[in-house]
């Protein structure tokens, strides 16, 4: 699929900066001759409103016509990256810290593809996690195919067991 280009897409960073929100992911999706343009937008630490959401949109919309990067009309939507968003950047992994976490690993990978844990950290290019067994699993960034919050998952669900049972 098409991509945007890096003056396009700092444009696009600098709109959502300018109305206080960050553009955290940015994909383009579709066919050539129907592209949707896909903005995930937050703030820290309450998140987005809809109403930020509308207004990045408007702004968003206007600049696209304005730099016309499709031959022909284009689908935008904004959106929040939800509860379950996938990690994107090394501040995501940062920032995560503490939380249930879902990882599938690349195709090719050696071991478990996919692991459920808690992140611990960042380490570089590895990311250490506390799987649901009580083991600490060091993954290899570059081998990971896609890390997304768990906040239903089943690390979130033995957490909330966990805290019944201390609660009685």
């Amino acid at each position: 699929m098409a991509k945007l280009g890096e003056e396009i897409e700092g444009a696009l960073r600098r709109l959502a900066a300018s109305e206080g929100v960050e553009l955290v992911h940015l994909e383009i999706v579709g066919t050539v001759r129907r592209p949707t343009v896909r903005l995930f937008i937050d703030r820290e630490p309450e998140g987005v409103t809809l109403d930020d959401c509308e207004r990045v949109s408007r702004q968003a919309s206007a600049l696209l016509d304005v730099y016309d990067p499709f031959p022909g009309a284009f689908v935008l939507e904004v959106s929040s990256p939800g509860l379950d968003r996938k990690l994107y950047s090394e501040h995501d992994w940062e920032r995560f810290a503490g939380q249930p976490i879902r990882i599938k690993m690349r195709p090719g990978w050696p071991g478990q593809k996919v692991i459920d844990g808690i992140l611990v950290e960042r380490r570089g290019d590895t990311a250490v996690i506390e799987a649901l067994d009580g083991s600490t699993r060091l993954l290899a960034v570059s081998e990971v195919h896609e890390a997304r919050l768990a906040p239903f998952g089943p690390v979130a669900k033995a957490l909330e067991q966990q805290g019944r049972k201390q609660k009685r």
